[in-house]
């Protein structure tokens, strides 16, 4: 894996005359433990440079072309050769724009270290949505920063795991160096008022002529202000180079950092603090940030300056304190923050290359969102979503379940008829707040495509899949609409699971994952042993007009409906026990388990023509309860199961023998019922489909333990 940095124009990557983004990225570059695998990119004019991979893109001026635009065109014709993965872009958020149009496959990383609002690309509310769509995570030097970022966007914008704080950094000294402090006060910055220097100018006189034992050295220059100091203690040394910079510090009691403006952060605090000196800090801004302990003026006035400077001259035990402190309480070291630059970094690299997936896949926070039927009091409770979901939950995952139905269900007004914005905004707040790994939909038909794009887009590391169970022969019920809601929101998933098996379905797009899953068991919902009892019934069946409707509708007619009267005819010495037709009402929930727990066989009819592994459900709770399962041949089920574990038909007459042969023969009932579930309960149970949905769904490819794969 490759990481690009590229510094902005003009910026020194030059121990000579070096800003603060270069030290930054000089400091943390030299501590990764990807520094083999970045090259920086910069323009200077200076000959020598950090010793790191540095290549400098050298412009001639063209008075009709914009230096930035040449600048980042000609960096990304240099990349094209490199082909990193990720490009890091530090303080131009402009840029971001430009390469995000011609680097599209490319991980865009943009890092803040001045104020967001003032920076063109990120002024404006739609600048900052559009830096969000493209980057992958956007980073800034402190809170006050972030901010101002989010000042004016929506509130889900807050949380969003692409915005990160990285603090810069600097060389935290031993304690010792306590000892060596001189009597020193020192002011590191432009010479201007924007940094307070006109006050500090003031104060420091007045405190030199009341304390004539301590000196004050003043590191900086200013070419547009011209505020005078003339004090024989008061060395005004203009600017120096970084380490003689610090060099000072590691020998200075107190460092003055009096900004009048918003600082984003606040280099030299941080580095005054981590020197161990007593810091005098202005609330503004970022400084709060930059030190655990300080003193901070409560305005910045004159009077206020000296008062807190005359306090630590004349407190040496506080003074001490507070320098010792500065050191001790110091955390935002080198190595702190390049390790968390780092983990970003390796976030990335370990979804791209899978590494550590099945490491970290143990405590998944999984966002199930599908039709929990909680309006129905309980008369759907064992349905195959809680199954899915009792599955997830065994693993050992976080399950956060979403009911799209019944939120649509409750929710839904005069200006929302359908409950859909509701929905969508409520599964918008949930993922703010609940930040799942996986995203995992289950007949979602409400949430809309767009709003699965615009999750991927706020939450690039989530994983998305979905499961279907509905039938999808082309003679069956409601086809062209079961494909329409497959497909919905196909492009935006990483996986799809479904109860038929998909070279069986010539319209699922071939770039795409598709899996097939069988229905799954669960051992809390199959409770029965019908094989353990002798039963009054010999055949049960039961079907409906829809889940969700309960009860019949009136003048219906199906296939399956015909199939029944056929094989009733055909087979009159057997005890049929049959729901939904007739005007006898479908049964549900517990009704339905007293009823199957006298049944021998179950027929395990589906609507349509037969496909390669498709049924309902009703396999599982037949399998699953113990009764002897009667399925059609075509649905292939013969790849999963054998002649001793289901009961498989040719056609109507096949069927009428095979189940008078079953229902004379107790013996070979029981052993075929109980064989049946103990092979279904075993490799189709709900934590084996839930382990395959997650596994897939997170591009592992460990497929050996589940029966029903190849």
């Amino acid at each position: 894996m490759k990481i690009s940095i590229l510094l902005p124009y003009k910026e020194n990557f030059s121990p000579e005359y070096p800003g603060a983004v270069s030290l930054f990225v000089y400091e943390t570059t030299k501590k990764s433990k990807y520094r083999k695998n970045i090259v920086i990119f910069g323009n200077t004019e200076y000959k020598k440079k950090f010793n790191l991979k540095y290549e400098n893109i050298d412009l001639k001026r063209n008075i009709f072309k914009s230096l930035t635009k040449s600048y980042v065109k000609k960096f990304i014709n240099i990349e094209k050769k490199i082909n990193s993965t990720i490009i890091e872009v530090h303080n131009r958020p402009s840029y971001i724009h430009i390469l995000y149009s011609e680097t599209r496959n490319k991980i865009l990383t943009l890092y803040f270290h001045n104020d967001p609002l003032s920076m063109d690309g990120s002024k404006t509310i739609d600048d900052r949505k559009k830096l969000l769509k493209k980057c992958y995570k956007i980073i800034f030097n402190s809170s006050w920063s972030k901010k101002r970022f989010l000042d004016g966007l929506e509130n889900k914008f807050v949380n969003s795991d692409k915005l990160l704080i990285f603090h810069q950094s600097a060389k935290k000294m031993n304690i010792e160096i306590i000892k060596k402090k001189k009597k020193w006060i020192t002011f590191v910055g432009k010479l201007n008022k924007a940094k307070g220097y006109d006050v500090f100018a003031a104060a420091i006189k007045k405190i030199l002529d009341k304390h004539p034992d301590w000196t004050a050295k003043i590191i900086g220059d200013e070419k547009r202000e011209k505020i005078k100091l003339t004090h024989k203690k008061a060395n005004i040394l203009g600017f120096r180079r970084h380490n003689e910079v610090l060099k000072i510090f590691e020998r200075t009691s107190i460092a003055v950092v009096c900004s009048r403006w918003e600082e984003p952060f606040g280099r030299t605090s941080l580095e005054a603090a981590a020197n161990g000196c007593a810091v005098i800090i202005t609330n503004k801004g970022g400084l709060p940030e930059t030190v655990t302990d300080a003193k901070i003026l409560k305005k910045l006035s004159v009077e206020e300056l000296k008062k807190s400077l005359n306090y630590l001259i004349l407190n040496n035990t506080s003074r001490k304190k507070l320098q010792t402190l500065s050191i001790k309480n110091f955390y935002l070291t080198h190595k702190y923050v390049t390790a968390c630059i780092d983990n970003y970094r390796f976030e990335k690299f370990s979804y791209l290359n899978k590494i550590n997936i099945k490491k970290n896949r143990r405590n998944l926070r999984i966002l199930h969102i599908t039709n929990f039927n909680e309006r129905l009091d309980g008369r759907l409770f064992f349905n195959t979503g809680r199954r899915i979901n009792n599955g997830f939950i065994r693993l050992g995952h976080s399950v956060l379940g979403f009911s799209d139905r019944d939120i649509q269900k409750y929710y839904r007004n005069f200006k929302d008829l359908k409950g859909a914005k509701i929905l969508n905004e409520k599964l918008r707040k949930t993922c703010y707040n609940y930040k799942p790994d996986i995203i995992m939909l289950g007949h979602a038909d409400l949430i809309s495509a767009d709003q699965i794009g615009e999750l991927r887009d706020d939450y690039p590391n989530v994983k998305f899949g979905q499961w279907f169970l509905d039938p999808l022969n082309k003679r069956g019920p409601d086809y062209d609409r079961n494909k329409q809601r497959i497909l919905d929101k196909i492009n935006f998933l990483d996986s799809s699971f479904v109860t038929t098996c998909p070279s069986a379905l010539d319209f699922l797009p071939k770039n795409s994952e598709n899996y097939f899953i069988p229905n799954p068991s669960d051992n809390s919902f199959e409770t029965l042993n019908n094989f353990c009892k002798p039963c009054n019934v010999d055949v049960f069946f039961a079907l409906s007009h829809g889940v969700h409707r309960g009860v019949l509708k009136t003048g219906k007619i199906d296939d399956r409906i015909n199939f029944l009267r056929a094989l009733e005819k055909k087979t009159p010495d057997v005890k049929f026990d049959i729901y939904g037709i007739d005007k006898i009402q479908p049964i549900w929930a517990d009704h339905y388990f007293k009823t199957i727990s006298n049944a021998k066989m179950g027929l395990n009819l589906s609507r349509g023509d037969a496909i390669k592994y498709y049924s309902s459900d009703r396999i599982t709770q037949i399998v699953g309860n113990g009764l002897v399962c009667l399925i059609d041949e075509k649905t292939q089920y013969r790849d999963f199961f054998d002649n001793s574990e289901m009961v498989f038909y040719k056609n109507l007459n096949d069927l009428s023998e095979q189940i008078l042969k079953i229902s004379r023969d107790e013996k070979l009932r029981k052993k075929i019922a109980r064989n049946g579930k103990k092979k279904y309960m075993k490799y189709f149970n709900s934590s084996l489909v839930a382990d395959f949905i997650i596994n897939k769904t997170l591009g592992i490819n460990n497929t050996k333990k589940y029966f029903w794969h190849d």
